[in-house]
């Protein structure tokens, strides 16, 4: 090999050496800031930072914040019961054939007893000067209020208002200082999943805190007309009642209210927007003034949806306007579908009544209506909700879609209180039938046939006779104080 040559290839070889060295001492960096055998993850990017969830760091941070300005409450009511004799069902725990005159005869008038029931609820400050919320079924019927603080000390509260509808109370002490209060949060923004903390006196353990997740929102439990709960696994039990739910920013997003007691990590609460918005009237009235249209309305089935020839079931039906309230005079009519309140949409008659409710007294609103297949808008002014007395009823002939019904005699009409004109009513139905499959019962009143108004089996035969042959019949019913509509269909 030539000197040139030589030369050559050492300053190969020296190249790759050089070029190794660096390789490797790149590999050796990298592996310093990278822990030993986990992989690298990269930055996830589908979501923005600003909206990650966040978990907790510290539910005792938390916990130290929140818990002053929450409250336990113990409550007295008294009850009178006959002295030595008393039973919690009745004067006599006998009963039987003597009854109470045998024992008024023999002993003579025992003198009535009083009987004191003490209970445990919770609550918290929403004013520094010492208004407090908690549940109506806290306080209701209690002749003392104890609210005792965090630091021990003890108030008799007075009672400013309650809403029996939402099972919200608001009560009032009198401090000798500044109160510490909590922060209200807004309920509508909540998020399934979300952590939440509820504080309050389970079982009389009082400042008990407790953690879990928003696990559902919107949930209609059956507990009043206006059920919107939050349902939560964080958990809650008897004493809880009244007490603050807690996002993980220290902000009250609702008032812990209703357990299912078969069930684990079942917890509802009310939103604290539902009790902020009744704050007002409670505060300056003792009472909730709701708003009132004056209509009856029913969900939209599949079949009544199929009957109109709706794309939709979205929406709540007119089954009734009451004559010469709101709604009848702007001219809504039996059988409009209602879609929307001022621009919101209304899928169904839960929230149609939550929308109605949150209105106030005098409010102009906007509501669009479905009315043969076409959308109108009508303006209506609210009045205020006032609640109607109940109705009740009896037999008769003449059978359609599996119904017996017959004229509205002068009896019938006395015993219900309406007029002989207000329908036909139902004698009977039909097992198996179509009338039996969508849930009519004897005591119904027909007041619509496929939108013509029924007032005496003459009507009801010749429009009952015209659907037999189309086979399907829309009817308007009454049941007690309340209207609905149903449609049959024959095979």
């Amino acid at each position: 090999m030539t000197n040139q040559n030589r030369k050559t290839f050492f300053m190969f070889l020296m190249a790759f050496l050089v070029a190794f060295f660096l390789v490797s001492l790149v590999e050796v960096l990298r592996s310093s800031f990278t822990p030993s055998g986990a992989p690298e993850i990269p930055a996830a990017s589908a979501v923005p930072s600003s909206d990650a969830i966040k978990a907790p760091t510290s539910f005792a941070e938390l916990a130290e914040k929140i818990k002053p300005a929450v409250v336990n409450i113990s409550t007295t009511k008294t009850y009178k019961g006959q002295g030595g004799f008393s039973s919690p069902f009745g004067r006599s725990p006998f009963g039987g054939p003597f009854g109470d005159d045998f024992f008024d005869r023999f002993f003579g008038d025992i003198p009535q007893r009083e009987f004191k029931q003490r209970s445990l609820g919770s609550g918290f400050i929403i004013s520094d000067d010492g208004y407090i919320f908690t549940n109506n079924h806290v306080v209701e019927k209690a002749d003392k209020i104890l609210v005792k603080l965090s630091d021990d000390k003890e108030y008799e509260a007075k009672i400013i208002g309650t809403d029996a509808k939402t099972d919200i109370a608001l009560i009032k002490i009198k401090p000798k200082n500044s109160l510490p209060i909590v922060d209200i949060g807004d309920s509508d923004k909540v998020k399934v999943g979300e952590w939440v903390v509820a504080v309050g006196n389970p079982f009389g353990l009082e400042q008990t805190v407790t953690a879990g997740i928003v696990s559902a929102k919107g949930r209609v439990i059956g507990a009043g007309p206006y059920d919107n709960f939050i349902q939560t696994d964080a958990s809650i039990n008897p004493g809880n009642s009244g007490g603050p739910l807690f996002s993980m920013e220290g902000k009250v997003i609702g008032i812990n209210t209703a357990i299912v007691a078969q069930g684990q990590g079942i917890g509802f609460a009310i939103p604290i927007n539902m009790a902020k918005s009744i704050l007002a009237d409670l505060k300056t009235k003792g009472k909730v003034t709701r708003g009132w249209l004056g209509v009856s309305v029913q969900d939209i089935s599949e079949d009544i949806a199929k009957n109109l020839n709706y794309k939709s079931r979205n929406g709540a039906i007119v089954t009734d306007v009451v004559k010469g309230d709101p709604a009848d005079v702007a001219g809504i009519k039996v059988e409009d579908i209602i879609t929307e309140i001022n621009g919101k949409v209304i899928k169904d008659t839960h929230e149609l009544l939550l929308s109605i409710a949150a209105l106030h007294v005098g409010d102009k609103v906007a509501i669009k209506v479905i009315r043969d297949g076409k959308e109108m808008m009508l303006s209506v002014v609210v009045s205020e909700r006032k609640d109607k007395p109940e109705i009740a009823s009896t037999k008769g002939s003449k059978e359609y879609f599996g119904i017996k019904a017959q004229e509205i005699t002068s009896e019938i009409s006395q015993q219900l209180g309406i007029s002989r004109e207000a329908g036909v009513i139902i004698s009977n139905i039909e097992n198996g039938s179509p009338a039996e499959d969508v849930g009519l019962q004897p005591q119904d009143i027909i007041v619509q046939v496929n939108k013509v108004r029924i007032s005496s089996m003459k009507e009801y035969i010749k429009e009952m006779t015209k659907a037999t042959e189309k086979k399907s019949v829309r009817l308007l019913v009454q049941r007690g104080k309340s209207r609905f509509l149903v449609a049959l269909h024959m095979e």
